[in-house]
């Protein structure tokens, strides 16, 4: 995605943290020559190195075909989002514009079959509903193992990162300030999370 350097996030660390407080994604890949796209809630973990991604769809869910092609698919991570009026600015020439965050991941997606299945379908119930992990336990191995059949469990291990953090990085200090205050009033959590990441990252501070 198109990425003006002030906007850049470079920090491994920080894309880390974002790709777990934002784990419902878009992965797209290409399906018999056409973009092919999947909502998908996914585990991001750092191992040897690298970002991998773990998740599931449904067996149903034609996607899954395109897993066994050697091509690379990206994943979609969208953060919050704002709309940013120009009215919050000090200089009355200003347009309009919208405020958001976003990580990009491009990587193989690998099918994952049998006990790490298994693993993966687990370490979802426990990332997501841990509160659920004793009640999977006890229901029976014919059903669980039914279940399975029904998924495709996959790992994607990034070969590219994009994280962009759009957060009106190019406007003055005081202006910043004026977006944080708006924002933060805002009973929508997509709006007032903006104001929270800007706050992250120092903006708007005196």
């Amino acid at each position: 995605m198109y990425i003006p350097e002030f906007n850049r996030i470079r920090d491994r660390d920080t894309t880390l943290a974002f790709l777990r407080a934002n784990p419902f994604a878009i992965l797209v890949s290409s399906l018999e020559g056409l973009p092919f796209a999947t909502h998908v809630p996914l585990a991001a973990r750092e191992r040897n190195g690298q970002i991998v991604l773990r998740g599931h769809v449904a067996k149903a869910n034609p996607h899954w075909k395109s897993f066994r092609q050697e091509q690379e698919s990206l994943v979609i991570f969208p953060g919050p989002h704002a709309y940013i009026s120009p009215s919050l600015y000090e200089i009355g020439e200003s347009v309009p514009t919208w405020n958001y965050a976003a990580v990009h991941v491009y990587g193989r997606v690998r099918v994952v079959d049998g006990t790490q299945a298994r693993e993966i379908l687990e370490e979802l119930i426990a990332e997501f509903d841990s509160s659920y992990s004793a009640q999977w336990a006890s229901l029976s191995e014919e059903y669980r193992s039914r279940m399975l059949g029904h998924i495709v469990a996959f790992e994607i291990v990034a070969s590219r990162l994009e994280t962009k953090f759009k957060l009106s990085q190019n406007r003055t200090p005081s202006e910043q300030a004026n977006i944080v205050r708006a924002l933060s009033d805002s009973g929508d959590s997509a709006i007032s999370g903006v104001a929270a990441l800007m706050r992250q990252q120092g903006l708007g501070q005196p």
